[in-house]
C-alpha cells in the first residue's frame, strides 16, 4: 500500500472512515464557526468581549464533527472519550476557552489513534492544527472601533456644544458619546468621547486644538487598546 493509499484507507477501526466525505464536513462545519464568530463579533455590546472565546466558536464545529467521524455510531467509543474528557475538566480548571478546544482536540486525537482510525486522527490533526495557526496569525476575532477616549470638561452652555463636535468631526471618522454628566451647583458638563481617528498620528494635533477651544478645561486623553480580553 503506498502513502496515498495509506492516507485515504488507513483506518482500520470496526468502522472506517471514508475521507472524502470527512474532509468535506470539517470545511463546512469550520465555514460555519467562522460564519457564526463574526456575527457574535459584530453582534456583540458588552465590555466582557473575548478574542479567545470566538476563535473557540470557530474551532468547536471542526472538533465535534472530528468527534462524530471517531465515533462513527460506536456507542463504546462516545462513552468512552465523554468519560475521558469529564475526567480531565474534572481535575482541571481551564480560565480561556480557547484551552478548551486544544484539550478537546488532544482528547479526539487520541481517541483516533487508540480506535485504529490513523487517517481520521492525520486528516484531523492538519485541519485543526492549520485553523489554529491560522486563527493566531490574522489575529482573528480582534475589534479596534476607536484609538482614543477623550475627557473635557465644557464650561459654556451645552447650546454651544456643535462648536465642539465640528472640532472632533473633523479629526474623527467616529465619534461616540460614551457619557455626559452634569454636576448641581457648578456650570458646565462633563463629556467623555470614544473617537475613531482619520490619521491616530494627530492625536496630539486634535488635543492643542481642543485646549485652545473656548470652554473646553481638563482635557485627558487615554489611547484604546484593542477591545479584547487577549
Amino acid at each position: 500500500m503506498n502513502a496515498l493509499n495509506w492516507l485515504t484507507q488507513g483506518d482500520q477501526g470496526l468502522f472506517p472512515t471514508e475521507m472524502a466525505p470527512m474532509l468535506l464536513g470539517l470545511v463546512l462545519s469550520l465555514l460555519a464557526g467562522q460564519i457564526l464568530a463574526h456575527v457574535y463579533m459584530v453582534t456583540h455590546p458588552g465590555l466582557s468581549y473575548s478574542r479567545s472565546f470566538v476563535n473557540a466558536i470557530s474551532v468547536m464545529p471542526v472538533l465535534v464533527a472530528l468527534v462524530m467521524g471517531v465515533m462513527a455510531n460506536n456507542l463504546v467509543t462516545a462513552f468512552g472519550l465523554m468519560a475521558v474528557f469529564a475526567i480531565v475538566r474534572f481535575r482541571n480548571i481551564l480560565r480561556d476557552t480557547l484551552d478548551t478546544c486544544y484539550l478537546l482536540g488532544s482528547l479526539v486525537l487520541g481517541m483516533a489513534c487508540g480506535t485504529q482510525k490513523f487517517s481520521t486522527a492525520l486528516l484531523g490533526l492538519a485541519v485543526v492544527a492549520g485553523i489554529l495557526l491560522f486563527l493566531w496569525y490574522t489575529e482573528f476575532g480582534s475589534r479596534h472601533r476607536y484609538d482614543v477616549i477623550l475627557n473635557l470638561h465644557w464650561a459654556r452652555p451645552q447650546t454651544d456644544l456643535p462648536d465642539l463636535s465640528r472640532l472632533l468631526e473633523r479629526h474623527g471618522l467616529k465619534v461616540h458619546v460614551a457619557s455626559q454628566r452634569s454636576h448641581e451647583g457648578s456650570e458646565g458638563v462633563d463629556l467623555s468621547y470614544r473617537v475613531l481617528l482619520r490619521d491616530p498620528s494627530r492625536l496630539g494635533e486634535m488635543t492643542s486644538e481642543l485646549r485652545n477651544l473656548s470652554g473646553i478645561t481638563r482635557v485627558t486623553t487615554i489611547k484604546a487598546e484593542d477591545e479584547s480580553e487577549l
